[in-house]
């Protein structure tokens, strides 16, 4: 039984942020942690342990490491295919051979109105590795969103996938990349008909939810299925306050970073198959890829996270609602100073926007003496506030779903931040993308020589470079680096707390090209 009846996936019925089902039922077994359970139970024997990890429980053996998680932390590190809990049924009186971590999968795909879970433990980025090799299986090409996280990219460069971009909306006054619209999957599929899947990113880090409902239909009317990085609506689904969740809306496969926004730990993710003709041809392929990816030895801590996030995002709406009204607070809060603006408005302005997740507040620095950079930075450094995105033109704070907020404290370090007499220079947020030169894969795995950035402007990158958070590739492997990006690429290094992921070296003085 699912937790919420989700209406009939059509896009006339998520035109608002409230589209989430209103009615909520909890079944009971929905307050069970199988896995957990187990392995709390398996914490309670006086073993004698001969088996890895090897710090066997004791603190004494790694007091270094039982500084960091606790040493009771250490008694739950059993390894993966323990003996009662990932391979034989144990104290459980389910007919058949259900173990406590299929059950607990079980309870999730319940959960999420999914037809089945797979609990991941290398995050949502490993859960894309997947996604893009199941894409392989399929076909040679696909439709793609352009603004997909790096794991996207680094999937497709390995499989040898020949994408063809999507290229979504983008704010480039406060430097946020959203989603892509139904009519622009359609076109894309309209010119590119052999490709085996389409895969999008909903919603965008930035809050902005694209029409998944739609979406879905125009792939499932061309034949194939919807692949939805969800990694930042793993809670959606879960109130009538929040967005209705992808797989119920008629994706396929979704992967979803549960450790985002649903409070697990962090790495731990899950990936969800949909209903439906296309989510049944995918499951045997999804199930072997799985494995093949999953380490052998992943952590029993984080597969138990994601049995005790699932249960308490479902059973405690009071929490949610807690949660939401924190959220809301901090908007209003921005919505009626003199020197922040809520950007909410912007957001929804997108035309790929249909909704928004309430739990992310974009934070318009335009106009209040200080960038988004900087007030990023200062907060960090002078009042340990930590927020999780900045942008020259932006600051993003995120609510988790079910936390506590100290609202006070929040407001009162933005409030203290200084505002300069004139109005700082924001630098261009987000370049146009480069040109193409060479595929992906063939960019990636030719020889490569490394240049000074004065050299590499009109060369051809070997890597994917990706000014994180949030990760989405400003220039792929195979296309032309433009003095735009690179002027943008070693701005955003230069940033205090700045990071380009792939880059040669963390100043950015030098690139890898195509020799």
């Amino acid at each position: 039984m699912s937790i919420l009846h989700a209406p009939s996936p059509s896009s006339a019925a998520q035109d608002t942020s409230t589209a989430a089902p209103t009615e909520r039922h909890i079944p009971s077994e929905q307050f069970e942690t199988p896995y957990a359970d187990a392995l709390r139970s398996l914490a309670t024997h006086d073993w004698q342990r001969m088996h890895v990890p090897a710090h066997h429980a004791k603190a004494e053996n790694a007091p270094g490491v039982a500084s960091l998680v606790g040493a009771d932390a250490l008694t739950f590190d059993f390894p993966m295919l323990f003996s009662g809990v990932d391979q034989e049924t144990w104290r459980l009186t389910t007919p058949g051979r259900v173990t406590p971590l299929m059950r607990a999968q079980g309870l999730a795909a319940d959960a999420w109105g999914a037809s089945r879970v797979w609990f991941t433990t290398n995050g949502a980025s490993g859960g894309n590795h997947v996604a893009t090799t199941v894409v392989r299986g399929l076909g040679t090409e696909f439709a793609v969103q352009r603004s997909v996280h790096s794991s996207v990219i680094d999937g497709i460069t390995h499989t040898s996938l020949t994408p063809n971009f999507v290229h979504g909306a983008v704010d480039s006054g406060l430097g946020a990349a959203h989603g892509v619209t139904a009519a622009q999957v359609a076109a894309t599929l309209a010119e590119h008909p052999r490709s085996a899947a389409v895969y999008i990113v909903t919603p965008s880090y930035f809050g902005a939810v694209a029409d998944v409902a739609a979406i879905a239909a125009v792939a499932h009317g061309h034949g194939v299925p919807l692949i939805v990085d969800e990694a930042w609506g793993s809670h959606f689904g879960m109130h009538p306050e929040l967005p209705t969740n992808a797989v119920r809306l008629g994706a396929d496969l979704v992967i979803s970073s549960t450790h985002k926004g649903a409070g697990s730990l962090t790495q731990s993710a899950m990936l969800q198959l949909g209903h439906g003709p296309h989510a049944q041809r995918l499951e045997s392929l999804v199930d072997r890829v799985v494995r093949s990816y999953q380490s052998t030895s992943c952590s029993a801590l984080l597969l138990a996270s994601l049995d005790e996030a699932r249960r308490h995002l479902v059973t405690r709406p009071d929490a949610i609602e807690a949660a939401l009204s924190s959220a809301k607070r901090i908007r209003g809060l921005v919505h009626d100073d003199r020197r922040y603006r809520d950007a909410t408005p912007d957001i929804l302005a997108s035309p790929d926007a249909i909704a928004n997740d309430p739990f992310k507040i974009a934070i318009d620095t335009r106009g209040a003496g200080i960038t988004g950079t900087d007030a990023h930075y200062q907060l960090l450094r002078d009042h340990r506030v930590y927020c999780e995105l900045a942008t020259p033109s932006a600051l993003l704070a995120l609510v988790g779903a079910t936390a506590h907020v100290d609202v006070d404290r929040l407001w009162g370090a933005l409030q203290a931040l200084p505002e300069a007499e004139v109005e700082p220079v924001r630098p261009v947020s987000l370049p146009a993308s480069c040109e193409r030169a060479m595929g992906l894969s063939k960019a990636f795995f030719s020889p490569v020589e490394t240049v000074p950035y004065t050299e590499a402007v009109g060369r051809i990158s070997a890597d994917s470079l990706a000014a994180y958070p949030p990760g989405v590739p400003n220039v792929l492997p195979g296309e032309v680096l433009s003095q735009e990006a690179v002027d943008f690429l070693r701005h955003m290094s230069s940033a205090p707390s700045g990071y380009v992921r792939g880059a040669n070296d963390p100043e950015l003085s030098t690139f890898r090209v195509v020799a």
